[in-house]
């Protein structure tokens, strides 16, 4: 292999655009993520709660719930990916995607078992699957390589600014209505299900009347097929990558029932969760910018790094501050990586073959979660006559997958430009 095919693209210094001039489908994507994240986040950080507090679930349980539905999202996003570079056209995908997680949610206020909270969460995922590697391509095209860190940063920053609001008002509907009480009750649980929605259906609408197809840059002679082939050997290394890494990271709804643990009660963790997601959305734009200025590499060895610290805190937490703490860290982590990974896969891939790329990439990650989740559970409280081994042994192995995976990442044949050091 010779020392060129050994490198990945390199970009050269990023634009200084400020966001402004940033194109309509950046911001209309970001806008319709905000939206969705108010209606998602006020649900989904006390669905772990609403299992282990009101309906009883053990953890292992939890595990397969969040295992099934990431596995379900993750499988549909491979075809929605390629359906979109087939059919060169995102948004009508990404519609109906969000569309049906909209529909999906008011059931929530129905559920008296967790057979009937997988399903919810199943069909929202199947939403999910629908939209994300459309969404994704779609804000890829629309965009400049130089500034497409700042157009990924800008969207994990709406994204989560969305989380923190959806917080916000979960934690003031809990103050209301618990009357004193520390632990969730379903009457609090079906009056915040009822709130969810109104967002959510303005997202259906802002991307459905706001956003524009962008055509691919250049066109293939034959329809692109739903497989691997074709895409460049350094995208599938790093998505060996990121397979390693994600086996460790289970559903972050452990970090939750842990800070529990530590001694906090449901209003702390609505408090942490707005902490995690102002940290998040503060770091993403700032990062997706320095990305496309040092390179991705970078900062993703920096972030996976810092989970692997993250996850070594909340094994030894003992006391509500600690995991508070930790999950200020923590949404340095994810203001580092999550957008910076995406405008990574960009970077690696023809703009004809990016839905499927994206599908790819996102299916691999939550097809880990399942794995990741179910042994989180296993670990933490066993299954059938064995105990397990308590809280801290799934964060402890997640310790250890993030940094077998930053020593692969810092083995990639990755040349950076030393235009972006200076």
């Amino acid at each position: 292999m010779s020392t060129q095919e050994s490198e990945l693209p390199v970009i050269e210094n990023g634009s200084t655009t400020p966001p402004r001039r940033l194109p309509r489908n950046v911001w209309v994507t970001t806008v319709t993520s905000f939206l969705t994240d108010i209606s998602s986040e006020m649900l989904l950080n006390l669905l772990p709660l609403f299992l282990f507090n009101v309906l009883g679930v053990r953890t292992a349980v939890i595990g397969v719930i969040e295992g099934v539905a990431e596995t379900t999202a993750s499988v549909l996003k491979i075809f929605s990916g390629w359906l979109s570079d087939r059919m060169r056209a995102r948004k009508g995908l990404a519609v109906l995607g969000y569309g049906l997680s909209t529909i999906a949610k008011p059931f929530l206020y129905f559920a008296t078992t967790w057979g009937w909270v997988l399903g919810v969460r199943f069909a929202d995922r199947v939403g999910k699957g629908l939209r994300t590697a459309p969404r994704d391509a779609l804000v890829a095209d629309s965009i400049d390589e130089r500034q497409r860190g700042l157009a990924f940063g800008l969207h994990r920053a709406g994204d989560t600014a969305g989380a923190v609001i959806g917080l916000a008002i979960a934690l003031g509907v809990f103050l209301a209505t618990q009357r004193g009480m520390t632990e969730l009750t379903r009457a609090t649980f079906q009056v915040i299900v009822l709130i969810s929605v109104i967002p959510a259906v303005l997202a259906v609408l802002v991307i459905a009347l706001g956003a524009q197809e962008v055509a691919p840059t250049s066109r293939e002679a034959t329809q692109p097929r739903l497989t691997l082939a074709g895409l460049d050997r350094r995208f599938l290394l790093f998505l060996v990558v990121v397979v390693v890494f994600t086996l460790g990271n289970s559903s972050d709804a452990f970090l939750i029932l842990r800070a529990q643990t530590a001694g906090l009660s449901v209003s702390g963790v609505l408090g942490m969760m707005v902490t995690f997601n102002l940290t998040y959305a503060l770091i993403s734009i700032p990062a997706g910018m320095l990305s496309d200025r040092v390179g991705r590499r970078s900062l993703l060895i920096l972030g996976w790094g810092l989970y692997a610290l993250v996850y070594l805190g909340f094994a030894r937490a003992s006391t509500g501050w600690h995991a508070w703490s930790l999950m200020a860290v923590y949404g340095v982590y994810y203001g580092l990586t999550e957008g910076v990974a995406k405008a990574f896969v960009a970077d690696l891939v023809p703009s004809e073959r990016r839905g499927t790329a994206y599908g790819v990439y996102n299916a691999a990650v939550g097809i880990m979660a399942f794995p990741a989740s179910l042994i989180a559970g296993v670990l933490w409280q066993g299954v059938g006559s064995w105990t397990g081994f308590g809280p801290s042994a799934p964060f402890l192995f997640g310790a250890v997958l993030a940094t077998l995976a930053v020593v692969m990442l810092m083995r990639l044949p990755v040349k950076e430009s030393m235009s972006r050091m200076m």
